[in-house]
Parts: structure tokens; sequence; C-alpha cells
């Protein structure tokens, strides 16, 4: 696909080859597709910095755009991956030089432009996080958008004076991505957690990275507008009527984090959670972050919010040829923590 491309400075010299693998997606007239294809850095989406890919990760909303399955992308064809971790090998924007391990989540990738499945990525310079101390490329990947939304809905609460004292924080579809990660980083951070779960099966999992009870999901089955407060409040990644009853169970002035519609887009639910509790619901749109809490939340990631047990909620390792498996698998239902992409 043409010659190598080079970037020349004073100091460096580094070739990125004419041609690399990406997993791109189509819609066209010959139907909604997607695969290994090999491209070349003229066909990615523009940007003032080229990184060569270490990982990336799979979260739902890829899942949901390998496979047509949810309307993720607004524009064809388009690489797949919402995460990417490397290094940079090239760059115009004097913040980035060659060798910066650097990160991005979100911020249109797979949506408006190429994403991280990809063995070269270009991204836009004011979306790139540089890697924080405390953290490696791989362990970044297996947080990826799931453990930043996750840390983000804590940041949220902790802003609305979200305390310990006020109960446990609840947290649903806690075998997913985000559910895992907000287990570990919210008792990392010192709050008893309670994990809501439809996988009896994997409440031994869900202990080990910090639950301290494994709840059915008949837990958030109460139809009633109030019910016995039992949490201090929660982060809720299903929707619908579990939502709804975590809003009713939650305690005065506590706080719920809506992060995910798993189950719903539906929020069958009154006011008086709001007016007679003080209870709040804080919206999580971890995709468009401003920079400034962007980095805050990663800083925090790289330190005191750091999960304490990374490796093992990262259950699988994969290459780009397996991601249509994995992504049937997890619109299944069947996936459990993270699954890290490596190149």
């Amino acid at each position: 696909m043409g010659p190598s491309l080079r970037w020349d400075d004073e100091s460096h010299d580094m070739t990125i080859p004419g041609s690399f693998r990406a997993f791109r997606i189509h819609s066209d007239d010959a139907g909604y597709r997607s695969g290994i294809e090999e491209l070349s850095l003229d066909d990615l989406a523009p940007g003032e910095i080229v990184v060569k890919t270490a990982h990336s990760s799979v979260n739902f909303k890829d899942a949901l755009a390998g496979t047509g399955k949810g309307k993720i992308l607004r524009s064809f064809p388009l690489v797949g991956g919402i995460d990417v971790a490397g290094h940079v090998v090239a760059s115009t924007d004097k913040a980035f030089k060659e060798g910066d391990a650097v990160l991005a989540t979100g911020s249109g990738l797979s949506e408006t432009r190429d994403g991280g499945y990809s063995e070269y990525a270009r991204l836009e310079a004011r979306w790139a996080i540089p890697l924080p101390a405390g953290l490696s490329l791989r362990e970044s990947m297996i947080l990826g958008t799931a453990g930043f939304t996750a840390a983000l809905a804590l940041l949220r609460m902790r802003e609305n004076r979200q305390t310990p004292g006020l109960g446990p924080l609840a947290v649903t579809g806690a075998s997913g991505g985000v559910g895992s990660l907000a287990l570990d980083i919210f008792s990392s951070a010192g709050f008893e957690v309670h994990a809501i779960s439809g996988k009896p099966e994997h409440a031994d999992y869900l202990t080990a990275i910090g639950a301290s009870a494994v709840l059915g999901r008949d837990a958030l089955a109460t139809t009633r507008p109030m019910d016995t407060a039992r949490f201090g409040g929660g982060l809720d990644n299903v929707g619908g009527a579990m939502l709804a009853s975590l809003l009713a169970q939650t305690a005065p002035y506590g706080n719920v984090a809506s992060a995910g519609l798993a189950a719903s887009h539906d929020l069958p639910t009154t006011v008086m959670p709001f007016i007679i509790r003080g209870v709040s619901l804080l919206g999580v749109a971890s995709a468009g972050t401003a920079r400034d809490i962007r980095e805050e939340v990663w800083r925090r990631l790289a330190s005191d919010w750091k999960p304490r047990h990374l490796e093992r909620i990262c259950t699988r390792e994969a290459r780009l040829a397996d991601l249509p498996e994995i992504f049937e698998t997890m619109l299944a239902g069947g996936s459990i923590g993270r699954t890290l992409v490596t190149f």
C-alpha cells in the first residue's frame, strides 16, 4: 500500500510501515460488515500524533459497533476500538515526542474517527493522555474505558458528598468490565461495596475483587417508589427497573451514578426518592469528558484508586482475529471481567 512513511526531526528517525493490520467496520450497499484489513496511514483519520499500538480492550460499546447491533459509528468506514495505548512514533504537537507512552479512551474513537483496533493509530493530541506514573500500558488498557467510567462515577459521587458513612455502594452488572473494576476501585477508596449480579456462579470472583456481599438481582426487584434504605448509593450499569429500585432503596442524600443500559434505556421511577430523601441521580458520560477531569481521573487510577486485582479482572487476552467471537459472547452475556487486546 505505497512506500513507508518516515517522520524525522532533529534527533529521531522512525519508520512507519507502508501497510499495517486493522479491524475495520463498513456499512454500505454491500451491508454491515467488519474484519481485518491492510491499511496505510493515509487511510486513518487525521491527527497530530501517530502511535504504535501496544494494547486496546473490548467494551460493550465495541461489541455493539463491531456487530452492527448498536448505532455507534457515525460515519463509515472506521477502525473499531474505543481504547488505545502505545508509544508515539510521530508527532507534530510539541507536547508529545517519539517514545512517549500515551493512552486514549472514548474521545470519538470508533464513533467519529478511527479507533484503537489497529497496529498504528493516529490521534488528536487534545485527547491523548500521557501514561501516568504508576500504570503500565497493559494496566491502562485493562482499565480502559471501563475503569475510567467507574472512576469517573466515583469522582462525581465524591464531589457530591458521598461518604462511606452513608452505607454500602451497590454495583449492578457487577461481573462485567465496568462493574468488576468499580468493585475494586470503590473498595480501594474505602467504601463497602455490594455486588448485584444475576450470575451466582461468579460469586467467588466478585468477592475476591472487592465485594463484601454478593446479591442476586432480586435485591433490586422492588416496584415501590420508595423502599427501605439499604444502600448509600451506587453505580448502575443496566438501567430500567433495577435502576429505579436502586433509587428507591438509597439512603438520604446518597448518590446513584448511571453509566449503562445493558437491560433497558427506560427509567420507570417517580420523583419521590429525589424530593423526600434528597437522592441524586448522576449521569456518567465518559466519552466526551473534559480534559482536566480526564487527567484527574487517570491520576487517581494510577495512585490511590488503582485497582488491586487488575490481573484477576483481566480474564482474557486476545488478538484482532479473536474480536468477532468475543463480541458475540459479550452481547450474549457470556463474558466476565475485562478482555485485553494485545498487538
